[in-house]
């Protein structure tokens, strides 16, 4: 497994998958997470074979959470983060964003950028401490990478914009992305998410009922795209977050050149 220095915190290591064996890992933990939790729905060969995999995954670096009490198989890979950056993006020939939404504005970006996507964690292992390994995976790849701006889809469950319209709205009136940076949904897959009045809701409950993981992008100084994608084959509707990672370098990697157990960890 690839080292991203030393970030084993009790039983639980992060770590970049250095080997199909490893991939193939990650892979089978997000097939457990999107198909048998969360209702995507799968090919013939995707079900055939139990992985969630398509075309990026030979290219992409995989970030893995690895519990070492587990032994050595597959199953101690309990979290998983597919990272792309620009040479990631040349191979493969465009960002999986991309086939959402039109990234061109932070294409345009003149620094390093990083798209997170595919991320989910064992149903055993959502808690606090396996978020902070992510997040100290993350922190570490930016810094090893210069990268200056992170971006990706991340997920709201379910199809049904209408239920979904409280939360969407306060994304889309609250953390708009500036116009200089801001993706918007392909104009054939346009959801409007300005749904309802910002007079009309409750912030509070709203951000209650926000999954941990668009939290923690807005903890950090996030914004979203334009639009909402409704994506049918993974039961979710998908937003596009923009992260700049001064606020990542402020809060997770100040002093990681030094030693990476000085990286302090989110409250998510």
């Amino acid at each position: 497994m690839g080292s991203l220095g030393d970030l084993r915190a009790g039983d639980l290591d992060v770590v970049l998958a250095d080997t199909e064996d490893e991939v193939r890992a990650a892979q089978a933990l997000r097939f457990r997470i999107f198909y048998n939790e969360r209702g995507a729905r799968p090919t013939l060969e995707t079900a055939a074979c139990e992985r969630d995999f398509d075309a990026f995954d030979d290219i992409a670096d995989h970030l893995l959470v690895i519990d070492h009490s587990l032994g050595a198989g597959a199953d101690r890979v309990v979290g998983t983060y597919r990272l792309m950056r620009r040479e990631h993006a040349r191979r493969a020939g465009c960002f999986y964003t991309a086939s959402e939404y039109d990234i061109s504005a932070i294409l345009g970006q003149p620094c390093e950028v990083m798209e997170l996507g595919r991320s989910c964690v064992d149903a055993r292992y959502r808690n606090r401490h396996t978020m902070q390994q992510l997040w100290r995976g993350i922190a570490a790849y930016v810094f090893r990478h210069d990268v200056g701006l992170m971006f990706g889809c991340a997920s709201l469950h379910g199809n049904d914009v209408a239920a979904l319209a409280p939360a969407l709205s306060y994304l889309h009136h609250c953390h708009l992305a500036p116009e200089e940076m801001r993706p918007v949904v392909l104009p054939q897959f346009f959801q409007p998410m300005d749904l309802l009045a910002p007079d009309t809701l409750d912030t509070r409950r709203i951000l209650a009922e926000l999954p941990p993981l668009i939290k923690g992008y807005l903890r950090l100084g996030g914004y979203v795209g334009e639009g909402a994608f409704v994506d049918r084959q993974f039961n979710t509707t998908d937003v596009c977050v923009i992260v700049k990672t001064d606020r990542v370098a402020e809060k997770y990697y100040k002093h990681y050149d030094r030693t990476a157990r000085s990286v302090p960890s989110p409250a998510l």
